[in-house]
């Protein structure tokens, strides 16, 4: 682990990859507890807070500027912020399955997804955690993500919380969608 490939970061990217890190290991607590109750809604806000945080700090970065200091990269962080304003507006409604259905979304758009290709050799985070041009780090990435949205997608908990049982997840599309029935 080189930690200088932080360290060595400008603070914008210092701070968008601590907040992704924190809202990468706290998502997973607040999508597969059992229960909703005050434990998830702490751990479900502080994860909003550290994606808020996360998505709004990318503002800042410009590595490669295509549109101004903006690059295609950042319409995912216009996505995750309307997500998040999509998801909690469904849990103060009471909309269990729209909520359930848009943070699975965000989780998967905003840190699986994306997350993957930042351990590509030559980016910041396979640098971090390995030598910067390592395909393994990169190959160990994707097979965490994969494991992870297999645990997300199908534990019993998640399947209960938007409303589904057995394999009937496989119907949920990934990405926002309106519920159905």
């Amino acid at each position: 682990m080189l930690i200088s490939a932080l360290t060595t970061a400008t603070v914008p990217i210092q701070i968008h990859a601590g907040l992704a890190i924190l809202s990468f290991v706290l998502g997973p607590l607040a999508l597969l507890r059992g229960q909703r109750d005050r434990v998830h809604k702490a751990v479900g806000y502080s994860w909003v807070l550290a994606m808020f945080g996360t998505a709004f700090s990318s503002f800042f970065i410009s590595q490669s500027p295509m549109f101004g200091p903006f690059s295609p990269i950042h319409i995912l962080s216009v996505i995750t912020l309307g997500g998040l304003v999509f998801a909690l507006s469904a849990a103060i409604k009471r909309k269990a399955i729209a909520h359930g259905r848009a943070m699975r979304a965000l989780y998967a758009q905003a840190h699986i997804i994306p997350g993957v290709f930042t351990f590509l050799p030559g980016r910041r985070m396979n640098a971090l955690f390995g030598g910067g041009q390592d395909m393994a780090v990169f190959w160990v990435a994707v097979a965490i993500g994969v494991t992870v949205m297999g645990v997300i997608l199908s534990h019993p908990a998640l399947t209960r919380a938007v409303g589904l049982k057995g394999s009937a997840w496989r119907r949920i599309p990934l990405f926002f969608s309106r519920p159905s029935g």
